[in-house]
């Protein structure tokens, strides 16, 4: 997808010219570097390579403007504590240059977002997700906040069933519906909250010769229910690997269910939404509900399709 595709309508332009000046203006040791708009599925912030070990991250709407503070405060105390890398943040700028808003520079990471279907060593990346999520619920979540996706599934039940409601004929949303229902049925967390990264998707994983060698997107971080954080055994895992996810994440049978249903409920908003503007997230959405339909299948959760 080129990245200048404009997904709402209140984004802002962007481009590698204006990074530029940018860059030049408010930090003048950078004048000069190279600037180029790296592809993205990313909905949130657009993001430049500034020179071969920089990157320009700047918010493409008024609702991603937070995130750039955000991440500046709370990276410095996740990222040393997690075992693969995360966003290292080199400098804050702010408006200038017709730009409204602040925006990051950080130390460029190596990888590659993988592919759903297409995930080399499975089993490896099952264990080196499963470590970094345990890690991130390891650090002392006083003091933190809050995560918007740290909350009970019944707070999305709005969201999703309109969501539902406009996929009729695209999905099968009577089965669809079912198993959502089936998640708000989970019992609730009653463990203090924790940390969680709340948006481990593809797009926010590097991986470097089949290991996983960084997450990206700290934007949501924050304390709560971390079970949305095992949206990754369907969003990126085969089912092959699912199981092996579980067991060394330590998941039970409610969190589990939990995950499976934020798995769902995100994959269901942002299908309709994007089905034209960002066809990657797209079919990430498709492919997380064609696994989940066919998990419940296969557990005997839904009788076989066709019948």
């Amino acid at each position: 997808m080129c990245a200048a595709v404009k997904m709402r309508p209140d984004e802002v332009d962007l481009d590698a010219p204006l990074v530029g000046r940018l860059v030049a203006a408010q930090f003048p040791r950078w004048a000069g570097l190279p600037v180029r708009r790296l592809p993205s599925s990313g909905t949130e912030n657009a993001m430049f390579r500034l020179g071969d070990d920089k990157v320009v991250r700047l918010p493409r709407h008024p609702g991603a403007v937070g995130s750039v503070a955000h991440e500046q405060r709370w990276l410095a105390r996740l990222g040393p504590a997690l075992p693969v890398a995360a966003p290292v943040p080199l400098e804050r700028g702010g408006p200038g240059e017709g730009f409204a808003w602040p925006w990051s520079v950080y130390r460029w990471l190596e990888g590659r977002n993988p592919v759903a279907g297409a995930v080399d060593r499975p089993l490896s990346l099952a264990a080196e997700l499963a470590a970094f999520v345990t890690a991130l619920r390891g650090i002392d979540p006083r003091g933190g906040p809050p995560n918007d996706r740290g909350v009970p599934l019944a707070d999305r039940d709005g969201p999703t069933r309109d969501a539902l409601a406009r996929l009729a004929g695209r999905i099968d949303t009577d089965a669809v519906t079912a198993l959502w229902e089936q998640a708000l049925r989970a019992p609730a967390r009653t463990a203090p909250p924790v940390w969680a990264h709340g948006d481990l998707s593809p797009g926010n994983v590097l991986v470097e010769d089949g290991r996983l060698a960084a997450v990206i997107d700290f934007g949501g971080a924050g304390v709560g229910d971390p079970a949305v954080d095992l949206i990754v055994a369907w969003n990126l895992l085969p089912a092959s690997a699912r199981g092996a996810f579980r067991e060394a994440v330590g998941a039970d049978d409610a969190e589990w269910a939990r995950g499976r249903g934020w798995a769902l409920s995100i994959s269901l908003i942002q299908l309709p939404y994007y089905w034209e503007t960002n066809p990657p997230l797209a079919e990430n959405s498709r492919h997380v509900i064609r696994e989940i339909l066919a998990e419940s299948r296969a557990l005997g959760a839904l009788p076989p399709s066709g019948v």
